[in-house]
């Protein structure tokens, strides 16, 4: 397997580095986020303007990369967006992947499962829509909300919280070694943007459709879930499905820096047409 999370330019690959729990928050099992700035912008260019024709051109570079994907059917991509409510899970989807054509990518958004998924173990309905050969699948939150809701109200011990860390990075390596490519990022947002976010879900009649009540209990354990976030991170940063924690109060630089590294992935992989029988030579189209 080629080096996947890393690219050859060198400030790239700097940058990427350093917005990812480092090897010190992994010994101590704690990714402090107050050490990841919400408000940064080290993907973004001179302007606003600059930075949306950038997104836009490289959406158009994705929808080619994710073509050839399709054709090579080597290996299998799973993006996990993950964050807060509000974090921009639904933004990144349509500024992203909004450009690739729907054959061989879809999304998955996930909720609180059912009575059904309830009476399996946690990960049994996370397998069943990892992508097959030669498809791109998106998680709009994913399976660490089971090491998040759980955590934060107390429903699990500290013990159970451990061990589904483990199962989570056995699960991974297993996808790995199977030919998945898990890219995870981690939608990182200040409470202030959060709070302007959600009133304009408010303020907004056509936006009230994307507003929850129980978007306000979170808020009210946003101290909790920092925590729990901080914990995850470093317990699940692994060599085979490493974390990236995205500035993400502007969304422009949001998307621009996940279409970046996305682009870096895809181009690591070495992606070939496949050759085509030879009889196809002599034939000719009347």
């Amino acid at each position: 397997m080629p080096q996947i999370f890393t690219s050859s330019d060198a400030a790239l690959r700097e940058r990427w580095k350093l917005l990812q729990p480092g090897a010190a928050a992994v010994k101590a099992g704690h990714c402090d986020l107050a050490g990841f700035d919400p408000g940064a912008k080290p993907f973004s260019g001179d302007s606003k303007a600059e930075d949306k024709a950038h997104v836009e051109a490289l959406a158009k570079e994705l929808d080619a990369l994710q073509n050839l994907f399709y054709a090579d059917r080597r290996f299998r991509l799973l993006v996990i967006l993950q964050g807060m409510d509000a974090a921009g899970k639904d933004g990144t989807l349509r500024g992203v992947f909004s450009q690739m054509t729907p054959l061989g990518v879809r999304s998955v958004g996930w909720k609180a499962p059912t009575d059904v998924e309830k009476s399996h173990d946690y990960l049994w309905r996370i397998h069943q829509q990892t992508p097959a050969a030669g498809e791109i699948v998106v998680f709009n939150r994913s399976h660490y909300e089971d090491v998040l809701v759980p955590v934060v109200n107390q429903w699990i011990t500290p013990e159970q919280q451990a061990q589904r860390y483990a199962q989570i990075n056995d699960f991974e390596r297993m996808l790995r070694e199977t030919g998945t490519i898990v890219v995870k990022f981690m939608l990182h947002i200040s409470k202030d943007e959060q709070r302007q976010r959600l009133q304009e879900r408010l303020d907004d009649p056509a936006k009230h459709w994307k507003f929850d009540e129980g978007d306000l209990t979170v808020r009210a354990q946003w101290h909790g879930y920092q925590q729990a976030y901080a914990h995850l991170l470093a317990a699940t940063h692994t060599p085979w499905a490493p974390w990236t924690i995205v500035p993400a109060d502007s969304k422009t630089h949001r998307n621009l820096m996940i279409a970046t590294l996305l682009r870096e992935v895809l181009r690591n992989l070495d992606l070939k047409y496949p050759p085509g029988a030879p009889a196809l030579d002599k034939i000719k189209v009347k």
